[in-house]
């Protein structure tokens, strides 16, 4: 029974190999996708193009927007970027893993082609998630500080502008009532 479970594991962790690899690529050319729109954003930010200023426009698009809802569209703006930052490392592993033991039982029966060709896949699947996710959290890190900037400067501007205070309501009102009268 026990070899029963064990060997349905490994067969089942077999079938993971395939999509992991395939997600650990799919997450390689997001990143480099990613950088390219971060390269393409400090350019826009050096040149104050309204367009590197999300919650600027957004705010601008819908005036009503409150600062939590601004806040709301900050997150969801990174939030492709964190969730990539932090499975590309879990991903890695899995790929490293899964051909391990394809590796060991090649290594117990002395096919060493066979171990190094399973050693190599895992390998180069770590390496490229870990650079993926680098250049993700680089990515996440920098936009992150520009929306929190944004933010402040937003939430700032609209205590900037002069509220009027409740005693002054009442005053006017008072005024108001006694000139009628």
């Amino acid at each position: 029974m026990s070899h029963f479970i064990e060997s349905s594991m490994y067969e089942l962790s077999q079938l993971f190999m395939l999509p992991v690899l395939l997600l650990v690529t799919l997450l390689f050319l997001y990143a480099f996708h990613a950088l390219g729109g971060f390269i393409v954003e400090v350019r826009q930010r050096r040149r104050d193009d309204p367009r590197a200023f999300v919650l600027h426009a957004a705010l601008h698009a819908e005036p009503t927007l409150t600062a939590t809802e601004l806040e709301a569209i900050a997150v969801r703006r990174l939030e492709v970027l964190r969730i990539a930052t932090r499975v590309g490392p879990m991903l890695g592993l899995v790929a490293t893993m899964i051909p391990m033991g394809p590796a060991l039982m090649a290594l117990a029966e002395g096919n060493l082609q066979d171990v190094s060709r399973n050693l190599t896949v895992a390998f180069s699947a770590v390496i490229l998630a870990l650079i993926a996710s680098a250049i993700t959290y680089c990515v996440v890190s920098v936009r992150r500080r520009w929306l929190a900037t944004e933010l402040a400067e937003l939430e700032k501007r609209a205590l900037a502008v002069p509220a009027r205070p409740a005693a002054h309501d009442d005053a006017v009102a008072q005024l108001a009532t006694e000139g009628v009268q």
